[in-house]
């Protein structure tokens, strides 16, 4: 499922194509990627049509893009949802589901050769659009989810208080979209193993100087992430024009089970961990010996 660094990458090439453009004609080609908005796809159509795109925003794994009359067309990937900026002319993809044609700023014509549409493909449907009435600033189907660690108004603070209440396991809180948004799988492990935390260890027997650590991973390898276009491990996760990220070459132990370390050269373990799987180095992160609570906190 595409992270935070694959959903900023997406959001970035929307900004860039589609910002300022309205929205000409809309194209329902699957009823279930519209399946929230209740009207059904014809309405959903006739809403979207007319409507001038006035940038593009994101919220962890949400984007949206807020429109003229103060709506949002609301987006989420899924697991292998695409949007994709074509030429008009270019052939359909196989999974497509919804296509958007997009008219100059200016409400011009273009030539057919040069008029382009916004296309959502989504192969196992998991993903979907929908409109948020007056959602252009925060939709309020996301508002309950937390900010992102590269939100310029996160609260470090009450991030490392938060999770240091916590008696879970610090992978699960990492991955709990209300404590903090738009860490996923890998990532949530690629950050661990900077920090040399295991991803057993309980929110409230961890320092607050591990918990700043581990905070301090999250940033630096969604923002390398993101500087190499994300990570792909297939054709489903592309960019807006269709390519793939590689910073899949730069993992340190997501999918590298048996391999060395490159820290310390132990080779890298895979466990079962809520129905997917968690890497990590058992020399760099080693096990908790014990599940308790910490009876001191510094």
């Amino acid at each position: 499922m595409p992270e935070l660094p694959e959903v900023e990458v997406v959001r970035i090439g929307l900004d860039q194509h589609v910002t300022g453009r309205t929205i000409s004609r809309v194209e329902v080609l699957h009823p279930r990627v519209v399946r929230r908005h209740v009207s059904g796809p014809a309405d959903f159509a006739a809403a979207l049509t007319g409507r001038r795109v006035t940038g593009t925003r994101r919220r962890g794994k949400y984007l949206w893009l807020p429109l003229d009359n103060g709506d949002a067309l609301l987006a989420h990937l899924g697991m292998s949802g695409q949007m994709l900026v074509q030429p008009v002319t270019a052939p359909a993809e196989r999974h497509l589901r919804v296509r958007m044609e997009l008219s100059d700023p200016d409400g011009a014509e273009a030539p057919v050769l040069g008029r382009t549409e916004l296309r959502f493909v989504d192969q196992r449907m998991f993903g979907g659009l929908s409109i948020s009435p007056g959602g252009a600033e925060l939709p309020a189907e996301v508002r309950h989810i937390a900010r992102d660690p590269l939100d310029p108004a996160f609260d470090d603070t009450a991030f490392v208080a938060r999770v240091r209440r916590r008696n879970s396991g610090i992978k699960r809180i990492l991955l709990d979209q209300t404590v903090v948004s738009g860490v996923g799988n890998i990532y949530a492990d690629e950050a661990l193993w900077r920090a040399r935390v295991h991803f057993d260890r309980l929110g409230v027997n961890l320092r607050r100087g591990q918990v700043e650590e581990v905070l301090s991973g999250v940033r630096a390898v969604m923002a390398e992430a993101l500087g190499q276009g994300g990570t792909s491990f297939d054709a489903l996760y592309v960019n807006v024009n269709g390519e793939s990220g590689y910073f899949e070459r730069s993992l340190e132990v997501y999918g590298r089970e048996g391999l060395p370390c490159s820290r310390c050269g132990t080779p890298v373990t895979r466990v079962s961990f809520m129905n997917r799987s968690s890497y990590f180095c058992p020399r760099c992160q080693p096990r908790p010996r014990v599940r308790r609570v910490a009876s001191a906190r510094d």
